[in-house]
């Protein structure tokens, strides 16, 4: 029997330039166990990615701040005071680094996000005053509510499936992986991963992006 899996999407279900790679659509609705796609981006990418995937809608958003499993959906952390905080590092001459779209928080329901080329030491300053936190996923400066993490909501998924987390296998790449490791069984940093991911991950593995996370998917199905 193969475990369900526990699996980040940027830089775990990528390829070097960011794209999904199209092995994941081979492997993934292959796989007999369930899936819980865990990310910080917000809501709708990683239930989009699940729905052209054709596997359920369980997944872990915003770094745990939306969890969605078997039709139900609830929230974690305070988008209002995340509000007030980009308010603050606007008024300071911060920029969040997006353009007018701003695609990356348009749909976000707990946290917002700016861009890797922000002022980062500023957006902490302004986080310490509001109560928030600010974790660097390689991908984006995420500004969200002390507390709220990945791991919490693969203990939440897990408990709506009626499963231990800790029969999960976690993958994943980034300090925002870190207590999705914490609480999954077993977890794996790709060899892209930042190092606190590697320093929390059971086993940090050679290969990078998609092409390590399908090494272990390989590794963990039985032997014929």
């Amino acid at each position: 029997m193969v475990p369900p899996l526990a699996l980040d999407i940027d830089g775990t279900l990528t390829t070097r330039s960011d794209q999904i790679d199209p092995r994941v659509f081979e492997v993934l609705p292959a796989w007999e166990a369930p899936i819980v796609v865990a990310t910080g981006k917000s809501f709708p990418y990683p239930v989009a990615l699940c729905h052209f995937l054709g596997i359920p809608e369980q997944v872990v958003a915003e770094n745990g701040g939306v969890v969605c499993a078997d039709g139900q959906v609830s929230f974690q952390g305070d988008r209002d005071r995340a509000e007030q905080a980009i308010d603050a590092f606007r008024d300071r001459g911060g920029d969040l680094g997006w353009d007018a779209a701003d695609t990356t928080n348009r749909w976000r329901e707990s946290e917002l996000a700016a861009n890797v080329d922000a002022d980062e030491e500023l957006l902490r300053t302004v986080a310490e005053e509001f109560g928030l936190e600010v974790v660097d996923t390689g991908y984006a400066y995420h500004l969200k509510t002390p507390g709220v993490e990945k791991g919490d909501g693969l203990a939440a998924v897990a408990d709506i499936l009626g499963l231990d987390a800790g029969s999960f296998v976690a993958i994943g790449d980034s300090e925002n992986d870190v207590s999705l490791f914490g609480a999954a069984g077993d977890s794996y940093a790709v060899g892209n991963a930042d190092e606190h991911a590697k320093g929390a991950a059971e086993t940090v593995i050679d290969g990078e992006y998609f092409e390590g996370t399908l090494g272990v998917l390989e590794s963990l199905q039985p032997a014929e």
